[in-house]
């Protein structure tokens, strides 16, 4: 039974929008760049060289890229346990990537933190949490602390389905609007909480409809139209930073893999095969190609340049990570706060 079908209207959902032709190339690029990282992360990942856990982010790349960048760099940014593409999107460095994943000395976390918590205070990354909602309040409080400093600084932060089902959610969306804080919740719907499908855990909620109980502006946006997701996440953005207060943002979308680790395991049982087969002609990489293919932004020629581009990038990143030193003992005692 395919219980979840794709709500757009495939290519056809790029119109109305009247963004730059290179905008809209940057954007694809910096969909098919993730796409192709997580790939190889994949692809590797059966060496054991990565020594963590992994969570892809295949088929979530529009919701990542399409929401950083309608964030300033210094806007901090917060997130789930699937962390590649929001790292990424906004900016994080690729070999400091890699080499936390590796549990090198200079991973972006000095080998403590592998896939799920990654960090790039550079760029606004500030932190990650693998516990369901953990970083939600954390996200909040940041909110509160650019309000009281008047700092002017936005806080996004990226949650689960799940998450929404977490108490901690209702406590931080009560106070982020009684405190009219400057945060945009940005919920990736991928309607599975590891192998729990929604219809399981939330039989009849709108979610939306949930938050906006909470008296914040609540908006449903296409999860796999990178323009929709910039769209609805720059007026979030701009109206928490006008001091607007809160947004609620649910973006429906698919992950093609597993939950965790690499490979498909639809097969176990867990959910039809046919169901992520219906979801395949909505792949955002796929329809992103088509709708600027369709409008003479790119073609074989130019998509050759940016696979062969990302392909060296790639490659260079993961010699850098595989080189790079293993932590010794003395680094145990390095950002360690005690008396």
């Amino acid at each position: 039974m395919i219980r979840y079908r794709y709500a757009g209207d495939g290519v056809s959902g790029f119109g109305g929008f009247d963004d730059p032709v290179e905008t809209r190339v940057d954007l694809f690029r910096a969909m098919l760049r993730i796409r192709r990282i997580e790939e190889e992360i994949e692809r590797r990942y059966h060496q054991d060289q990565m020594k963590t856990p992994i969570h892809l982010v295949i088929g979530q790349e529009a919701a990542a890229v399409g929401a950083c960048a309608a964030l300033r760099e210094s806007d901090p940014v917060y997130t789930s346990h699937r962390t590649h593409g929001v790292y990424l999107a906004k900016g994080g460095d690729l070999r400091a990537m890699l080499s936390e994943m590796h549990c090198r000395a200079n991973g972006c976390v000095g080998s403590r933190g592998g896939s799920m918590h990654l960090v790039d205070k550079r760029v606004g990354m500030a932190g990650t949490s693998a516990i369901v909602g953990g970083a939600v309040p954390i996200a909040v409080g940041a909110a509160l602390a650019a309000d009281v400093k008047r700092t002017g600084g936005v806080v996004a932060v990226f949650l689960g389905d799940a998450t929404t089902e977490e108490g901690v959610m209702s406590e931080s969306l009560n106070f982020a609007a009684l405190r009219q804080l400057p945060v945009v919740f940005f919920c990736e719907n991928n309607f599975y909480s590891v192998q729990s499908p929604l219809f399981a855990r939330q039989p009849v909620r709108d979610l939306c409809r949930w938050a906006e109980a909470y008296g914040m502006p609540s908006v449903r946006v296409d999860g796999m139209n990178v323009l929709a997701v910039m769209q609805a996440t720059g007026a979030a953005v701009a109206r928490a930073r006008s001091g607007g207060g809160p947004t609620f943002i649910e973006a429906p979308l698919y992950r093609f893999r597993a939950h965790g680790g690499s490979g498909d395991d639809s097969k176990t049982g867990y959910r039809d095969v046919a169901e992520r087969e219906a979801w395949e002609p909505y792949d955002p990489i796929v329809m992103m190609e088509a709708h600027l293919s369709a409008a003479g932004a790119i073609d074989a020629s130019m998509m050759a340049r940016l696979e062969a581009g990302i392909a060296v990038e790639i490659a260079e990143a993961f010699e850098f990570a595989i080189a790079s030193a293993d932590p010794v003992e003395e680094d145990l005692f390095k950002h360690v706060y005690a008396e």
